[in-house]
């Protein structure tokens, strides 16, 4: 990838006639590679403005999916861009924590978009 994302970065991707944002609430460096933890929103935008405004008021995106964890290569298999990076709550890394404290920490190798149920 050639950008350099970091934790609390709002990212975008198109799929068909819309766009769709995610955060990124962490990147984790296991033995074997790196993992990639994301939510998800429910809002849809017809263009790339309307969500970039949508961000000036990000307390109004409503989350669809809290913690999605990701290899790379599930990751990778969608291209995204940086909109822009705000710190995290802890209220949105919530999700995160938990999953943490799991033991069977599951990490998906299907893409963003299926496990969003979107094609």
């Amino acid at each position: 990838m050639s950008q350099n994302f970091q934790a609390g970065d709002y990212l975008i991707f198109q799929i068909e006639s819309a766009y769709v944002l995610l955060r990124l609430l962490a990147i984790e460096e296991t033995a074997e590679e790196k993992v990639w933890h994301l939510a998800s929103y429910n809002e849809m935008f017809l263009d790339i403005d309307s969500a970039d405004a949508a961000l000036e008021n990000s307390n109004n995106l409503t989350i669809n999916h809290p913690h999605l964890a990701l290899t790379s290569r599930a990751f990778e298999s969608t291209q995204v861009a940086r909109m822009k990076n705000e710190p995290l709550t802890e209220n949105e890394l919530k999700a995160y924590e938990e999953w943490k404290k799991e033991a069977n920490r599951e990490v998906s190798d299907r893409s963003v978009r299926l496990l969003l149920g979107l094609r």
